[in-house]
């Protein structure tokens, strides 16, 4: 029984992984369409996106199925309590990549992004692909530690946002208030995909320590 129970969980846990893997393309892949107007990655991002929903409904069902035919309790049933939150936290994370997609294919062919705000968002690309890089990792080898790193990086995301909003609400800003309002959406985008891999860093302290993390 305890054989495979384990069995269970090593599939849960490689379903994860193969999550956070492809969250973390998909923004990157969002990014670069975003930031040259290609039209092929955009459509590339939502099309995988069913892929990451299809990931999401298999860890659902593979928790829901271990639960019922092995009971677990204490430590075991965490395990698969914090697999379902990390795993809706995952494909949050997919969304939003998409979003950042559709923005890309809806001004195509123009760049979504107007040149005085692509570096702000390069740099909130890097620190979205640092932190997906950082959940694939404590996934397949949990380490408490790195996941609380996390909570810097979303902090260093919370200071580009605020960046991108002081050139938007600048006086001189000269594109329009259509192209305000997609600048907004999209750091908006970007910020909640940290606060997702934050949130999925939480339960992996909380699955090492058995302490949840307290609202910050």
């Amino acid at each position: 029984m305890r054989e495979e129970f384990q069995a269970d969980l090593s599939e849960v846990g490689r379903l994860l992984i193969t999550m956070a893997e492809a969250v973390r393309a998909a923004m990157r892949t969002a990014t670069g369409a975003l930031l040259t107007a290609d039209i092929e990655a955009a459509r590339a991002v939502m099309d995988r996106d069913a892929g990451v929903d299809a990931l999401y409904a298999q860890v659902e069902g593979k928790v829901a199925d271990t639960i019922a035919r092995q009971a677990p309790v204490a430590s075991d049933l965490r395990m698969m309590i914090t697999a379902l939150h990390i795993s809706a936290d995952l494909e949050r994370m997919g969304d939003l990549a998409e979003h950042v997609a559709k923005t890309a294919l809806r001004r195509h062919p123009s760049p979504a992004v107007p040149a005085e705000l692509r570096p702000v968002f390069q740099q909130m690309a890097e620190t979205a692909d640092r932190m997906a890089d950082k959940i694939t990792t404590i996934l397949a080898r949990p380490d408490a530690e790195l996941a609380a790193q996390l909570e810097k990086d979303d902090d260093a995301m919370d200071d580009l946002e605020r960046d991108l909003f002081k050139v938007l609400l600048d006086d001189d800003w000269p594109y329009g208030a259509e192209t305000a309002i997609d600048g907004a959406l999209l750091g908006r985008f970007y910020e909640r995909y940290a606060d997702h891999a934050v949130n999925a860093g939480d339960q992996i302290v909380y699955l090492i320590t058995g302490e949840p993390v307290v609202d910050r």
